[in-house]
């Protein structure tokens, strides 16, 4: 609704930027949170009713941090989009304990630090919104995504958990699938031969989010997934 708060996480240049325009253009205040601060400062000078805050949802003390000066700068939240990821490519044996648990810390326990955060919260107004930002190999785990896929699939299990946990509260928990390569830079110099309807349009993700983010109750989606119409599966 507008004026409420949304808390976006993992905001760089693709998705999360574009959830940040999409929530701001709707009236939302928006509250951006990475570990660099880069875009952080390009949003907000962009977006009026944008602050950022430098913030490891991996780590429990800089998660509360920043929540606490959130509901301090701009009230308790009343979505949440969480699309923090930790993007840790490797085969079994290259899987170390160390890569291993990063990626778990970023995909499923800085969901739940966060979800933590806001959830008291949305209980209290007898509503809420939490839309999650997933990845196919929370589906299935391919030979080099060992790590990323085990990390996914908790988060989703993690999600899927909270949806049934939360919904009959008030709390609508969704978790959108992310089935191809995001326009960015980025992925444009490391797949520069490859036409522009391979990728995914990152505003596109954000309008789809954003439907998703505003069901009525009696019709709520759990989980979708958003792909081009040339990508295999």
């Amino acid at each position: 609704m507008p004026n409420d708060v949304c808390v976006i996480t993992g905001v760089g240049p693709g998705t999360g930027a574009a959830l940040a325009r999409r929530f701001a253009a709707d009236g939302y205040r928006i509250a951006m949170l990475a570990r660099s601060t880069d875009t952080l400062g390009r949003l907000e000078a962009e977006l009026p009713d944008a602050r950022g805050y430098a913030c490891d949802v991996a780590d429990a003390g800089s998660v509360h941090a920043a929540f606490e000066n959130i509901r301090r700068d701009l009230g308790a939240p009343a979505v949440l989009l969480h699309n923090a990821g930790s993007g840790i490519f490797t085969s079994f044996l290259d899987t170390t304990p160390d890569v291993f648990e990063a990626s778990w810390r970023t995909n499923a326990l800085g969901l739940l630090l966060c979800a933590h955060a806001v959830v008291p919260g949305m209980l209290d107004a007898g509503r809420g919104t939490i839309v999650v930002t997933g990845a196919t190999a929370s589906l299935r785990g391919g030979a080099n995504f060992t790590a990323f896929a085990a990390g996914k699939a908790a988060q989703r299990s993690l999600a899927q958990s909270m949806a049934r946990g939360l919904g009959p509260r008030g709390i609508h928990v969704a978790y959108v699938i992310v089935d191809g390569v995001i326009d960015i830079p980025n992925t444009r110099a490391m797949l520069p031969d490859r036409p522009d309807d391979f990728f995914l349009r990152a505003d596109a993700i954000a309008d789809t989010v954003h439907h998703v983010a505003h069901q009525e109750r009696s019709a709520w989606t759990f989980e979708l997934d958003v792909r081009p119409f040339g990508e295999r599966w």
